[in-house]
């Protein structure tokens, strides 16, 4: 049976496609099989080709069944759903038929705000900050903000995703024949994240990046940093 990943949040504009795109070809760089579902209206679909994960349309309630029961029948795949943005309605049906939910935010303190009231709603959700500066200095000050607005969910709080000028590649109808080698490490460290917060074992592929660079795009949790595990045993995929 497959495992679904939610990526929704109540508001607009904290790069739920852009990470649902990078998680599902981090995926799939990671060599497990993927599908990114589109449930936004204002979207359009987006072709297979050339990525690592296939894409599926559904952007109404009846073809959202429909993929969420095949993927539901099928052994070793990863559904990743990109929910969209002020649809409180759809993220709570969308909460509910999946296995683990992810709220990006950004560093604002407006989307701070939002993403706290959302982790008090959706209580089996992560939170995860995106397009996270990579300048020193910004990077702890939007630090600093987070410890001291969401202390209390730290514990659900994944390593931030940082800002990554290709990952606009991904929302491209057609993907480029070959792909930015930063994006590629950014996608492979933020999945490899989620694969370890869900229990799910992976594979390194034999082409491995440096420690550093991995570090720098989002890192291998430690011990220190993990958050709450979900409540299952461990899979292997």
């Amino acid at each position: 049976m497959a495992e679904i990943i939610c990526v929704i949040g109540n508001k607009g504009g904290t790069g739920k496609t852009t990470l649902s795109h990078m998680l599902a070809q981090g995926l799939g760089l990671l060599g497990h099989r993927s599908a990114c579902v589109l449930t936004d209206t204002s979207r359009e679909p987006l072709s297979p080709e050339g990525r690592r994960y296939i894409t599926a349309d559904a952007r109404t309630r009846e073809a959202l069944a429909k993929v969420v029961d095949k993927l539901r029948s099928l052994q070793d795949w990863i559904g990743v759903i990109d929910g969209g943005g002020n649809r409180t309605e759809m993220d709570r049906r969308l909460y509910a038929l999946s296995d683990i939910v992810l709220l990006p935010f950004r560093e604002s303190h407006e989307d701070i705000r939002t993403v706290v009231r959302d982790l008090e709603m959706f209580p089996r959700a992560y939170a995860v900050p995106t397009q996270w500066p990579t300048n020193s200095w910004q990077r702890d000050a939007a630090d600093r903000n987070v410890a001291q607005l969401m202390g209390a969910y730290r514990h659900r709080i994944l390593n931030p995703v940082c800002a990554v000028s290709a990952s606009k590649v991904l929302l491209q109808k057609k993907l480029p024949e070959q792909m930015p080698t930063g994006l590629a490490n950014a996608c492979r460290a933020f999945a490899r994240q989620v694969l370890e917060v869900m229990e799910i074992d992976h594979v390194e592929p034999v082409a491995q990046v440096e420690d550093d660079e991995v570090d720098q795009v989002g890192g291998r949790l430690s011990a220190a940093d993990m958050p709450m595990r979900l409540q299952a045993s461990r899979r292997s995929h």
